[in-house]
């Protein structure tokens, strides 16, 4: 259950449609470019993560913004 686990992004993709993408992606990419395609996405994927933790950390740090009052009329 592994597989199904790590695979849950794709959806409702079964097993001949993931294979149909992989051999379309060795088709235009070549064997040689792609685990150098998956290290780049890999990488953007982890400095993603990174910079959306920093800032949801900034964020909580902050104080809320204090509320004027105003006079109702």
């Amino acid at each position: 259950m592994l597989t199904g686990t790590i695979l849950a992004f794709l959806g409702g993709l079964g097993g001949g449609e993931i294979v149909l993408v992989l051999a379309v992606l060795l088709l235009f990419f070549g064997a040689k470019k792609i685990p150098g395609l998956a290290r780049g996405l890999g990488q953007g994927l982890s400095e993603f993560r990174q910079a959306s933790q920093k800032l949801t950390e900034e964020l909580q740090a902050q104080p809320p913004p204090a509320k004027t009052s105003t006079p109702e009329a």
